[in-house]
């Protein structure tokens, strides 16, 4: 809908776009982020914003919805409780609600009915989960998005620990969708209360018409409490599902464990065209018709059931039910038995090996460390921080803004050491730190501490030993600005001022040589590692972008120049020989601000040939070269997958995650692995596309600074997974449902 004169214009840093829409609690609007970060603002109405009961109801909604993280709910990005009128941003979800889903399409039916079935019982799993109850379950809080119903409104929803704003008298709900208990005694309402709510929901939805309808409130709530639900009309066996849900006494009401297995037995499957797969090839190797790179269809190998990991914490088993498409089994998605981890029908599929001695765990980069600096940072991550890491052997190492490097051991999560490097008296608050690069037990970092009366910066280049996080060697560093320190191969390229870039041997700090990259004013540059070669990369932000590659010889820092086409182009790393880039859409030719790709450059290094290849369909989002192809995550939870030589799409799968970080892919080229700010990981198999599995949210909090985002790393067979808020955890991606341990 149109904004009015009267909406704003802009709430916390976000943009205000249109009205979504309005309800008794308040106005909800779509805004979006400077990164481009589409969400849902939700502002309450002025005179309730007068109101301190509904203003201590409102602070309490945000830190309830915080803690919910599902895959069938919108998390919560943003929110100022104390403003004047008080508002609150949730992921924006694109899908019309259910209850117009149904006045304009009619009730639901089959794999449609099951799927809104289980994804409800799986968001109310996750909102228990938290200690919450939502206590307004109803059609207009149903979201149906392309992957799945989403949960919103928690507007009316308390902590199910605190109810001291309940009060006497007064009735939170919708009367069709209330349970008894919230017209008789609010303050005992509790997770059979969602229960009932979603019987009656469900009833709705495979009618058209709730059980207890009526021409006014207040004979809804009589018959609510008095009748009998009219259930006729919903068909054996789910009627009588449905009418347990809608039992008076809340202790008779079904469990979500129990109605999860009900309706996985009673509700139809997905016919062969609703579902995208139910089988999962992973391919011993690479088959692809060119060298290391796989190919785009079937791969050959054994066959075994998907299994995509529900959200559940503390739950024994897996149930068997079908979520949005795909079949959840209770076996292996790899088909290995828990006894021998082995494979069971043909040859053996596994994932490499793990590391020993490894345990799933979770940690925080911020928590206690066992030597050096061994005081945790209180609080945890500082607001608006960034985190920088990188993988060693066995461990992973991280810096960030109020933080000093810390090394997290890969096998157990322990917090080995964070670095004594701030000069005494400075508090680390006034520290920001950057992981350049790890190689060969030295750890290079870049350290910018600000004095004590906060008004000048010094910038240091710090190189730790990674087992001890000693100081082996420090440089000051200059003309930061305009070109980045790192480390490619066995050097450390430090800055020296301009566009003047020293090479050091990692383990002494010795020069090796003194270059200059013959680049004008204006220009930024990094460096990027292409087979052990650095090149810096710069580009001039004007408009147009101009670009430059510069190729750096190792042995004496000797330039030679490779032409990159202008305009807005990212480096994504090297095929068969080529420099790859992918071109971005211009600005103005884009219908979103999410960065979109329209063409994938291959250069090549030595005559500096460009051949340019359309992307078809744009794809956009994070971009990165994994396994031999171009895959896009964006911000819905799309990866899509295109070849570099020939831009055709190879596969798109939707995933649950929100706002997911880069790409990755596993070092035998199986698989592809993104993550979210919630902690989320989904696996996609490279080849083929298919959705292998995705785990549970392990995030603390879901924090969202637009420019921070999720990261997975390799320590061997297993995954090490950063999430912003400074969680760090581990998966066996052959068992990505384990329980994590404390590091």
């Amino acid at each position: 809908m149109p904004l009015n004169k009267d909406d704003p214009k802009a709430l916390g840093g976000y943009r205000i776009v249109d009205r979504l829409g309005a309800g008794g609690m308040g106005v909800v609007y779509r805004g979006r982020s400077r990164s481009g970060r589409e969400v849902a603002v939700k502002v309450v109405h002025a005179q309730y914003a007068e109101d301190p009961v509904f203003r201590a109801r409102f602070r309490q909604e945000i830190e309830a919805v915080r803690k919910v993280s599902g895959a069938f709910t919108a998390p919560v990005v943003d929110a100022d409780p104390e403003a004047v009128r008080p508002w609150m941003a949730t992921q924006y979800v694109s899908g019309p609600t259910l209850a117009a889903r149904i006045r304009d399409h009619g009730p639901l039916r089959g794999a449609e009915l099951r799927r809104l079935a289980l994804g409800l019982v799986e968001a109310l799993r996750e909102i228990h989960r938290a200690g919450v109850v939502h206590r307004d379950l109803k059609p207009g809080n149903v979201l149906m998005a392309h992957d799945g119903p989403r949960v919103i409104d928690f507007g009316i929803s308390r902590a199910a620990e605190n109810q001291t704003l309940t009060e006497t008298g007064k009735m939170i709900g919708t009367p069709p969708f209330m349970s008894p208990e919230q017209f008789t005694d609010a303050r005992s309402v509790g997770p059979a209360s969602d229960v009932f709510s979603l019987g009656a929901l469900l009833v709705f939805a495979a009618t058209g018409r709730g059980p207890f309808d009526a021409d006014s409130p207040y004979l809804t709530a009589w018959r609510v409490l008095q009748e009998e639900p009219k259930v006729e009309a919903v068909a054996e066996p789910l009627r009588s599902v449905l009418t347990r849900c809608l039992a008076k006494d809340a202790e008779s009401r079904p469990g979500l464990e129990e109605l999860a297995e009900e309706f996985a037995r009673v509700l139809p499957g997905p016919s062969a065209g609703d579902m995208e797969t139910v089988t999962l090839r992973l391919p011993p190797a690479a088959t692809g018709d060119e060298p290391g790179r796989p190919a785009a269809g079937p791969h050959p190998g054994r066959r075994s059931r998907l299994r995509r990991w529900p959200v559940l914490a503390g739950t024994a088993g897996v149930l068997a039910l079908a979520v949005a498409g795909y079949l959840l089994l209770d076996v292996d998605p790899f088909g290995r038995t828990e006894e021998s981890g082995s494979t069971t029908g043909g040859p053996a599929v596994s994932w490499a090996p793990l590391p020993k001695g490894w345990k799933p765990w979770q940690t925080s980069v911020y928590g206690a460390a066992a030597t050096g600096v061994k005081k945790p940072l209180g609080g945890g991550a500082p607001d608006g921080a960034s985190l920088s890491c990188a993988m060693g052997k066995s461990a992973l190492y991280c810096g960030g803004d109020g933080t000093l490097p810390v090394r997290v051991d890969g096998a157990t999560g322990r917090l080995a050491w964070r670095a004594e490097s701030l000069p005494p008296g400075l508090p680390q608050a006034r520290v920001n730190s950057r992981v350049l690069g790890v190689h060969d037990g030295v750890l290079l970092v870049s350290e910018f501490v600000m004095n004590k009366a906060g008004d000048d910066q010094s910038a240091t280049a710090l190189a730790l030993d990674t087992a001890t996080g000693k100081l082996l060697w420090s440089r000051p560093l200059r003309g930061t600005g305009a070109i980045t320190s790192a480390i490619v191969g066995d050097l450390a390229l430090t800055s020296d001022g301009g566009y003047r870039v020293t090479a050091r041997e990692l383990r002494g700090g010795a020069a090796r040589w003194t270059a200059t990259v013959p680049v004008g004013p204006g220009y930024s540059c990094e460096f990027q590692d292409a087979g052990g070669v650095p090149y810096a990369d710069c580009t001039d932000a004007g408009l147009p972008s101009r670009n430059v590659f510069y190729a750096v010889d190792p042995a004496d820092g000797s330039t030679r120049k490779v032409s990159v086409p202008d305009g807005e182009v990212d480096y994504v790393g090297a095929a068969d020989g080529d420099l790859v880039f992918v071109a971005q859409v211009p600005r103005d030719q884009r219908s979103f601000d999410e960065t979109a790709y329209g063409e994938v450059l291959l250069v090549d290094p030595d005559t500096g040939a460009v051949r340019r290849t359309k992307l078809p369909g744009s794809p956009r989002g994070q971009a990165a070269l994994v396994g031999g192809v171009l895959c896009f995550a964006n911000s819905r939870g799309q990866l899509v997958a295109h070849s570099p030589e020939t831009g055709k799409q190879l596969w798109q799968t939707s995933t649950t995650l929100q706002q997911p970080g880069t790409p990755v892919a596993d070092g035998q080229g199986r698989a592809v692995f993104a993550a979210s700010a919630s902690g989320r990981v989904a696996a996609v198999d490279i080849g083929t596309g298919e959705l292998l599995w995705e785990s549970t949210a392990r995030a603390g909090q879901v924090v969202d600074f637009g420019y921070a985002a999720a990261r997975v790393f390799f320590d061997e067979g297993a995954l090490v997974v950063l999430s912003p808020d400074g969680t760090v955890f581990t998966l066996d991606p052959g068992h990505p449902d384990q329980e994590p341990q404390s590091g």
